[in-house]
């Protein structure tokens, strides 16, 4: 049975309240709340966080999304279920969370850059940042998965 290690929350309140400014930017920033929920669900598939991935499945389904969608996201690449723009950023994100295995090419940015223009191309790194951080934070103290209750 997974035991929750600390309650980062609770430890350091600055530190949860960092976190929340970043989620606000990004919330603020245009990018389509769809898309930013594909982003966080994606991300948290590949770094294995159980409890984020409870929550970004959860505000994604409550925010519309099918569950086609949300059952194909690791396979999107083999799928006709995602938007060029959708795909473009699910690009982006394994690049940019997968970081240390591999290079960001020109081409890959070109290519992220043809469906989003330069302020959308920080909002959609910044929100990766966000989702990579909260990630590391769920799984190191070891946040429990399943309590998550969309607002």
């Amino acid at each position: 049975m997974m035991k929750e290690r600390l309650n980062y929350a609770q430890v350091s309140p600055d530190a949860l309240k960092a976190m929340r400014e970043l989620e606000k930017y990004v919330a603020a920033s245009g990018l389509e709340r769809s898309l930013y929920e594909l982003v966080k669900t994606r991300a948290s598939q590949i770094n294995g966080c159980a409890y984020c991935l409870d929550m970004h499945t959860k505000d994604a389904r409550k925010a519309g999304e099918t569950e086609q969608r949300l059952y194909a996201l690791s396979a999107w690449k083999e799928t006709p279920f995602f938007t060029e723009r959708e795909r473009a950023a699910l690009e982006w994100t394994e690049a940019l969370t997968l970081i240390s295995e591999n290079d960001v090419p020109d081409s890959l940015y070109d290519g992220v850059h043809r469906h989003f223009d330069e302020k959308e191309m920080v909002a959609l790194t910044m929100a990766i940042v966000a989702i990579n951080g909260w990630n590391r934070l769920a799984i190191g103290f070891r946040t429990v998965p399943g309590s998550y209750k969309p607002q």
